[in-house]
């Protein structure tokens, strides 16, 4: 693609970024065949190839962004599917990522999105106010009818019908290996998965030590950044990148990690995204230092080679995350440790396709996330299966809330199968625990 930018713009690294990423693209549209908005909205300018030739012109000309650009870069996923299907090598990612915060610097939203995105990024990062925000959810689900805003009814919907307690185990610490060490690793505890779901944590933790790793919970870590990240507000989320950049480091100059592990796939993309995000900044080389060693957890207990068989019998339908598949390009390791693991493991059709999470996407794009969902859960649904199996929270989330059977992390499944408790989800005797939701 030729572009035009002026002398005095390629002196802006960022500019320079993305141009290099303009150039690259070749107009072929094989991006526009798996991605989701287009299969649904059919609109060029809701394609990747579409939203390029928009974010170009909104770069070279340096103009204020106009609502209709606006609009169909806000409707994109941020799935990553055209990354994967991408013949020359668009690096999309970080070109709609400078999209946005462009966007988020010049451009004046109506006061009700301007409202929502400060909620939003004022309370998913922080799993207290979450938490509290989760109640008042509940509490206000009766009366979801009458809010007129589809966005607020959709946040309201989202809670989940129990808040869990909070897990002691996502406090700063350390556990011992119960077999022999392999591994010294870090765990990401996360932000929204602390207040929706700490059994994933929990089984993460059990698994590791099972096999040989010790497992750190390092002092002063949190939200990756990835939702303000998406956002466009970048001082936001390179504040939260750079206090895990500074937690991890710290462990690794003190005793050393082999691995920082991450169960939420769409932390996993923006961790390991670490070193382009701090390009030209002082935290640069621990930022890549950092990102060198992120995996997800699959990739870790595919090295820790877990023992075959001792799955119950049962039908596993996994649902393949954006984030991982797409943005991290893991595609084997889930579904061949489930294998191995004893079950029997089916993928449902177009299993490339977003299910409409994508972080806060369900929240402010409702009506094109309920679709996708409804696609997604049909595709599932048809593969009969026992348990549907996803290894990122925002997908479990999504997905649970229309599928007639339990959704679980790939780590639940595993860490059953080698010997820890059944998963609480698919387990309906299990007791409340009087553990306090807040503290």
């Amino acid at each position: 693609m030729k572009t035009e930018f002026t002398d005095l713009q390629m002196q802006e690294p960022a500019i320079q970024r993305s141009n290099a990423i303009l150039r690259s693209c070749v107009h072929c549209g094989f991006c526009t065949a798996t991605c989701p908005t287009y299969q649904v909205l059919g609109d060029e300018l809701d394609s990747p190839r579409g939203r390029i030739y928009l974010i170009k012109d909104m770069l070279e000309t340096g103009r204020v962004p106009d609502a209709k650009t606006v609009g169909h870069i806000d409707r994109c996923l941020g799935c990553l599917a055209c990354m994967s299907t991408c013949p020359s090598g668009v690096n999309y990612m970080h070109l709609v990522d400078h999209a946005r915060n462009y966007i988020e610097e010049h451009y004046k939203r109506p006061l009700s999105e301007r409202a929502l995105r400060w909620v939003l990024a004022r309370i998913l990062p922080y799993p207290t106010r979450f938490r509290v925000a989760l109640l008042g959810a509940k509490m206000a689900r009766p009366f979801s009818r009458l809010i007129p805003d589809k966005r607020l009814r959709a946040m309201i919907s989202m809670a989940p019908k129990q808040v869990p307690p909070v897990s002691r185990n996502d406090d700063p610490q350390s556990f011992a290996p119960s077999a022999p060490r392999k591994k010294r690793v870090a765990l990401m505890t996360g932000c929204a998965q602390r207040a929706l779901d700490t059994d994933i944590n929990d089984a993460t933790i059990r698994l590791l030590t099972r096999f040989g790793c010790e497992v750190v919970v390092a002092q002063g870590q949190g939200c990756c950044g990835a939702l303000t990240h998406h956002m466009g507000k970048v001082s936001e989320s390179h504040a939260a990148a750079a206090a895990n950049i500074k937690a991890w480091t710290r462990e690794m100059d003190k005793d050393g990690l082999d691995a920082i592990v991450i169960n939420t796939s769409g932390c996993g993309t923006t961790v390991k995204d670490y070193g382009h995000m701090f390009e030209g900044d002082p935290l640069e080389a621990d930022a890549k230092r950092v990102a060198a060693i992120a995996k997800d957890v699959s990739e870790v207990l595919k090295d820790l080679e877990l023992p075959k068989g001792g799955a119950p019998e049962m039908t596993v339908a996994y649902h393949a995350a954006c984030s991982l598949q797409h943005g991290q390009q893991i595609k084997a390791a889930p579904k061949d440790l489930l294998k191995n693991a004893g079950f029997s493991v089916v993928e449902p059709k177009d299993s490339h396709l977003c299910c409409g999470s994508a972080g806060t996407y369900n929240l402010m794009q409702p009506e094109i996330s309920t679709q996708l969902k409804e696609r997604k859960v049909t595709t599932l649904m048809a593969k009969n299966p026992d348990v549907i199996v996803a290894g990122n929270i925002g997908c479990m989330m999504q997905i649970g809330s229309a599928a007639g059977v339990p959704v679980v992390h790939t780590v639940e499944l595993l860490d059953w199968a080698t010997g820890g408790p059944k998963p609480a989800k698919m387990d309906n005797t299990k007791t409340v625990s009087d553990v306090p939701i807040l503290r």
